[in-house]
């Protein structure tokens, strides 16, 4: 049986809001501070699109739903997978092994907030909502940009799926 530290003052006064969350070490005040800055994001956005005087439509435009869409999973999968974007995880993560074409396996590294950072980026689930938001921004604050940006990610996914297609008809023939 593992010998656990003993409680912090701070949790022994009940002013330690994680104490008894879990055993394990969890970068939660690190998270804490992600999610602020995720949040103060969103104001900013807000804040330019009003100052700006852009608003969003009343409803997104179902293309623009699906370029995002396809665009999010792209960049999200190369920032948390793609052997390139490693000299960006590399400061929070440890590699692992490699996996799938292209890709790597990492896990987070370090304590409190450069763990948390390193959750978020060998996440492509994770960092997908952040992608999803600054796309959404985009498309408020500058349309064609964004739009051509999402487009090109976009093309990249289905040029991804043309190339295993064609491995695949390949290795069958």
């Amino acid at each position: 049986m593992e010998a656990h530290a003993p409680p912090t003052p701070e949790a022994r006064l009940g002013l330690d809001p994680f104490a008894g969350y879990t055993e394990e070490d969890q970068p939660l005040s690190g998270r804490v501070t992600l999610v602020s800055a995720f949040g103060a994001s969103l104001a900013a956005a807000s804040l330019a699109a009003r100052i700006t005087g852009r608003q969003p439509p009343e409803r997104p435009h179902p293309a623009d739903i699906v370029l995002v869409g396809v665009a999010t999973h792209k960049l999200s999968r190369l920032l948390a997978k793609s052997k390139a974007a490693s000299v960006l995880r590399a400061p929070f993560t440890e590699f692992q092994q490699p996996s799938g074409t292209g890709e790597v396996e990492e896990r987070p590294r370090g304590e409190g907030l450069r763990r948390a950072i390193g959750e978020l980026l060998v996440c492509p689930y994770c960092l997908s909502q952040w992608i999803a938001a600054g796309f959404a921004s985009g498309l408020v604050l500058a349309p064609r940009t964004t739009r051509l940006v999402a487009a090109s990610y976009c093309s990249q996914t289905i040029a991804d799926f043309l190339q295993l297609a064609f491995r695949a008809c390949n290795d069958r023939a």
